[in-house]
């Protein structure tokens, strides 16, 4: 495979991680450097590893695509998320969710949520959330670490 190939396949993987969504496949990560380079640091305002909610909050940004997380925010597609743990599910102001959201009974903690990321419909069939299933359980985990931390 040409190193530019190799380049695409990566690209595409994280882009389907970034999206919620499984490669078929495993793509397997090469990294070409010209005979004498140096390993580039990590870019600045890269998220700390051991700093889940700063982790999360890159993370996030996928899920802004529907969701505002600041608070007083409007809501998207989505409803804000400023405050959800600890919140009753179809409870945020001024947005209309859909019935079986509202019907659920549930209380967002960190548990349900991380059930709820894992697979919505299976966790609340029904629900109009369709495009928010995170498969990957450690950046599932920091995006709730960066929800829990969005508190007034």
């Amino acid at each position: 495979m040409q190193p530019t190939a190799a380049f695409a396949m990566t690209g595409l993987a994280l882009l389907l991680s970034a999206c919620g969504s499984r490669a078929e496949a495993p793509v397997e990560q090469i990294v070409v450097r010209q005979p004498g380079a140096v390993a580039a640091s990590a870019p600045v305002g890269a998220p700390d590893a051991g700093d889940p909610v700063a982790a999360g909050k890159v993370a996030f940004a996928a899920c802004a695509a529907c969701h505002s997380a600041a608070p007083g925010a409007a809501s998207g597609i989505g409803p804000n998320l400023h405050g959800v743990v600890g919140r009753a599910a179809g409870s945020a102001p001024g947005f209309s969710y859909s019935p079986a959201i509202s019907k659920s009974g549930i209380t967002w903690t960190e548990r349900e949520l991380d059930t709820f990321l894992a697979n919505p419909a299976a966790k609340v069939p029904g629900t109009s959330m369709a495009a928010g299933q995170v498969t990957d359980a450690p950046r599932r985990a920091a995006i709730i670490a960066y929800l829990a931390s969005l508190k007034d």
